[in-house]
C-alpha cells in the first residue's frame, strides 16, 4: 500500500487542470494522477481527427504539462473506492491510501438501449479514447456514405470534417434546427445553410428509428417518418453520460441525472471534505436558472478543477464555482458561431421576462478589407433590471474571444446600461468600428426598447 497526499483519478482536461492547480497552490504536497490511458487526447480536438488532423497522434495532451510542475503520472485503472478507509484499489492490485481524492472520471458517449441495430458493425460513438478512435478511423477509411445522428456541436463538427475528407455525409437531427440547445433558431438556420453549402445533407425534425443491417454490417437507416437512408456507417452523437459507476458503488451521492453531488467548492456532499469531483462526472447548476444542468465542456471542467484545487485544503469565499454559463464556440469553414448564457427560447421557457436585441455589422473597419466577415450579436436581457442573461454571435474567426467577453459580462452580472458606458479597444484589421461595434450596438437596440 502506498500513501500519498493527493490522488487525482482521470487524465482528461479536468484531472490535468486539478492536478496542476493543486501542485502549484500547495507545492509541498505530493500529487499523483492516475489514468488508464497511455496517451490522452485533447477533447475539443477530437472532431477534427475526422478531417483536418487526420491522425490521433496530432491531438495529444502533453504529459510535460504535469511532470514539469512535479505531478507524478501512474497508468492504472480505478476498480474500487473505499471511502471510509481513504483507499483507492486499482486493476493492477495496487492500493493507494489518499489524504485528498479528486474524481475526474469524465463521461462516456450514450448509445440508446432502445435503438435496434446499434450493435451492428460500423455503428460508432465518439469517446475520448485514442485506441477506439484509431480503430474507428481505420474502419471508416474504406466506406463512402456516413450518417451522423445528433446535431449538437460534436455532430456538426464531425459531419463537416468527414465531408472535407470526401465522404457522402448526412446529418440527422430530431429538433427543428441544428445546435438547438445552444442557439436560437435564427442562428441555427445560418449554421445549417453553411453546412449544406459545403456539401453535408442536413435533415432536421426527424429522428432515427432503427439501424438496418446486412450480413452484420450497416446497410441503411430507418427514420421516424418511415423513410430509409442508405449508409455504410452510423455515428451516434446523441450525448454523453457521467462516468460515475464506481462513485455510485462506493456510496457517493448522485443527483437525478447521475452526476456526483458537490457543493460550490466542488466537495462531495454531504460534507465530505476529503473527496472532490470535477468535470463531466460532477454535478452542475446553471448560472442563470440555478437548476441542475447537464452541460459538459472542457472549459467548464477546467474552471471547476481550478476551483477545487485552490480550495482543496482551505476554503476561500472569493473562489466558489457559481454555476455553468455554458460558453460554446464552433466553426463551419470560415464562419464561426458563439454562445454564452441562456438563449431567448430558454429564457422564455424558464419564465424570465426578457428584452432581446440584435445588431449586424462587420468585424473590420473599413469593411472592404479582404478578410472582413459579417458579424451579428444578439443579447438576451432581463427586462426588470437589464442584467445580461445570454448572448449569441455569428461572424468570422474573431468571435471566439467576443463570446468569452459576453461570458465575463454574464458572470459579473453586468447590466446592458453598464455595457453602454464600457470602454473598448478597436483596430481596423481586428475589430469592428468603435462607432459600430456590434456588441455595443446590440445593447443600444435593447436600451431603446426598454425606454
Amino acid at each position: 500500500m502506498r500513501k500519498t497526499d493527493v490522488v487525482v483519478i482521470g487524465g482528461g482536461a479536468s484531472g490535468l487542470q486539478a492536478a496542476i492547480t493543486i501542485k502549484t497552490t500547495y507545492p509541498e504536497k505530493e500529487v499523483l494522477l492516475v489514468r488508464k490511458e497511455q496517451q490522452v487526447l485533447i477533447p475539443c480536438g477530437i472532431p477534427y481527427l475526422f478531417g483536418t488532423l487526420e491522425d490521433t497522434s496530432k491531438d495529444i495532451l502533453p504529459d510535460k504539462l504535469l511532470t514539469s510542475v512535479g505531478v507524478e503520472i501512474v497508468i492504472d485503472e480505478l476498480v474500487d473506492l473505499l471511502v471510509e478507509e481513504h483507499q483507492c484499489v486499482f486493476a493492477s492490485g495496487e492500493i493507494f491510501n489518499y489524504g485528498k481524492l479528486i474524481l475526474a472520471t469524465g463521461s462516456v458517449p450514450t448509445k440508446p438501449a432502445w435503438l435496434k441495430g446499434s450493435d451492428l458493425k460500423q455503428v460508432y460513438t465518439i469517446p475520448k479514447d485514442k485506441i477506439y478512435l484509431d480503430a474507428m478511423l481505420s474502419g471508416l477509411s474504406k466506406l463512402k456514405e456516413i450518417l451522423v445522428v445528433g446535431a449538437g456541436f460534436i455532430g456538426v463538427e464531425v459531419s463537416d470534417e468527414l465531408n472535407k475528407r470526401g465522404y457522402k455525409v448526412t446529418l440527422l437531427e430530431i429538433e427543428k434546427h441544428i445546435l438547438s440547445r445552444a442557439f436560437d433558431p435564427e442562428f441555427g438556420k445560418i449554421a445549417e445553410e453553411h453546412l449544406t453549402e459545403r456539401g453535408v445533407n442536413v435533415i432536421t425534425g426527424k429522428g432515427i428509428s432503427e439501424i438496418l443491417g446486412k450480413d452484420g454490417s450497416v446497410h441503411s437507416v430507418l427514420l421516424s417518418t418511415g423513410e430509409k437512408i442508405s449508409a455504410d456507417a452510423v455515428i451516434l452523437s446523441m450525448g454523453y453520460a457521467p462516468n460515475t459507476e464506481i462513485a455510485k458503488k462506493a456510496g457517493l451521492p448522485l443527483n437525478e441525472y447521475g452526476f456526483i453531488r458537490v457543493c460550490e467548492y466542488m466537495r462531495v456532499l454531504p460534507c465530505n471534505n476529503d473527496i472532490v469531483a470535477v468535470g463531466d462526472c460532477a454535478e452542475k447548476r446553471d448560472f442563470i436558472t440555478r437548476k441542475l444542468d447537464r452541460t459538459m465542456l472542457a472549459s467548464t471542467a477546467c474552471a471547476e478543477a481550478r476551483t477545487a484545487g485552490m480550495n482543496l485544503y482551505f476554503l476561500s469565499p472569493c473562489k466558489p464555482f457559481t454555476g455553468t454559463i455554458a460558453i460554446y464556440a464552433t466553426a463551419i469553414g470560415p464562419h464561426a458561431f458563439g454562445t454564452a448564457g441562456i438563449t431567448e427560447e430558454k429564457a422564455i421557457q424558464e419564465t424570465f421576462s426578457v428584452v432581446c436585441g440584435s445588431f449586424t455589422g462587420v468585424d473590420t473597419h473599413p469593411g472592404n478589407l479582404s478578410h472582413t466577415h459579417k458579424q451579428t450579436v444578439k443579447l438576451i436581457v432581463a427586462s426588470d433590471c437589464g442584467m445580461i442573461l445570454g448572448g449569441e454571435v455569428y461572424g468570422g474567426s474573431s468571435i471566439g474571444e467576443l463570446t468569452n467577453a459576453i461570458g465575463f459580462l454574464i458572470q459579473n452580472r453586468v447590466t446592458v446600461k453598464q455595457l453602454l458606458t464600457m470602454q473598448i479597444g478597436t483596430h481596423p484589421l481586428l475589430t469592428g468600428s468603435p462607432a459600430g461595434y456590434p456588441l455595443i450596438k446590440a445593447a443600444e437596440v435593447i436600451v431603446k426598447k426598454m425606454r
